[in-house]
């Protein structure tokens, strides 16, 4: 699909997260290829449908259910309060990736690796939100890395079939959550997902007006051949409830081509080329698109772990500033001399995996920001 060069950015993760980042240097785009791409024919995994997701079972997180909530951590430096009003909807991103798993173009529900590392996804992101609400994140048949790699007809597919369970997840969520404030929240594929669900389960419809904000993070938006088709518009003002928020992180000097060819050769949600319009870069550490903010305005950024499963990281205030690029770096949030956050910083100083933890505590104080100004238009 034409999404993959965009994608083939987001790629590298995975070869740094195994351990392969010497190989990915030596052999980039072909190693994923070859190692990534599933070999296998596309079987399409069982549907699911609203009553499964009824199951609490089908939930990473989710109230009621049973087990430890990964979305309930918190790193040092940040003060737990009770949770708000809101009930969160979070799509973790990809997290089924291991190179040579390639019999399957979608997880299987019961994939350990994968669920590991979703987990350690929620804690890090979904974490953010706990102040505003309880998060709902569900499991589901997510895309295989590779799928994004490729421009098969399999590939698309897969997708597809991931977005299904997103969609039938979020009927039962509404199910469950009939009445009240909702915050959407996604990272990469996850945010992929909720771009179209917004399209087709939202826009235009009464749950549009329960919306506080919508956070697509990691995947570009584009302000007038995506925004248009969501039923929300971008966010203006650090106060806005009703809104969408979305940005991309990049080190300087920034090389963002990967991204900038792809998001020029699909189209948008309106159906409508991407190429040549404008990226929407809202910057987390003032709520505002197309600004600037200097470390001091950072309240914390999660700090390097020592630990593998990351629960000993802390808050560390004034760390990063921001600013969203402009001229041939427009739409992207530069956050200028690269920190020091871990291994995992992706070709051409790329710090999507870092989008939620350079603003931990930015997004945690706005999405409750939002909230209250929801509320407050509610009386």
């Amino acid at each position: 699909m034409a999404a993959r060069k965009f994608l083939y950015v987001v790629a590298a993760l995975v070869v740094l997260t195994l351990g392969s980042a010497l190989a990915y240097r030596f052999w980039g785009q072909q190693m994923l290829g070859a190692v990534m791409v599933p070999g296998a024919s596309f079987t399409a995994p069982k549907r699911l449908t609203a009553a499964d997701y009824a199951d609490a079972a089908l939930w990473l997180a989710r109230p009621g259910r049973q087990g430890e909530d990964d979305t309930l951590w918190l790193p040092q430096g940040a003060t737990r309060t009770a949770p708000g009003p809101a009930a969160v909807f979070y799509v973790h991103p990809t997290s089924y990736m291991a190179p040579f798993n390639r019999a399957r173009w979608n997880a299987p529900l019961e994939d350990k690796e994968s669920l590991d590392t979703a987990r350690r996804f929620l804690m890090a992101q979904a974490s953010v939100f706990t102040e505003a609400g309880r998060v709902w994140a569900p499991r589901y048949q997510q895309a295989h890395f590779g799928a994004f790699l490729d421009d098969k007809d399999a590939a698309k597919k897969a997708i597809d079939a991931a977005y299904g369970d997103v969609a039938e997840a979020f009927r039962a969520f509404l199910a469950a959550n009939p009445a009240g404030p909702v915050i959407l929240a996604g990272h990469s594929q996850g945010s992929l997902h909720l771009l179209r669900l917004m399209k087709e389960e939202i826009a235009g419809r009464e749950v549009a007006r329960r919306i506080v904000a919508a956070y697509l993070v990691g995947w570009p938006v584009s302000l007038t051949a995506d925004i248009p088709a969501l039923g929300l518009p971008a966010c203006e003002r650090p106060d806005q409830a009703g809104c969408i928020l979305g940005w991309q992180s990049f080190a300087e000097p920034a090389d963002p081509s990967a991204v900038q060819k792809a998001y020029g050769r699909y189209p948008g949600m309106t159906g409508h080329k991407r190429e040549g319009t404008p990226m929407l870069c809202v910057n987390p550490l003032t709520g505002t698109q197309n600004a600037a903010a200097p470390p001091e305005a950072n309240r914390g950024t999660l700090g390097p772990s020592l630990q593998l499963d990351g629960r000993d990281a802390r808050l560390i205030p004034d760390a990063v500033g921001a600013r969203c690029g402009t001229g041939g770096e427009a739409g992207f949030l530069l956050v200028g001399t690269p920190p020091q956050l871990g291994p995992y910083v992706l070709p051409g100083n790329n710090y999507h995996v870092y989008d939620y933890a350079l603003f931990w505590a930015n997004i945690r104080a706005d999405a409750t920001r939002r909230l209250t100004t929801f509320l407050a238009q509610q009386q």
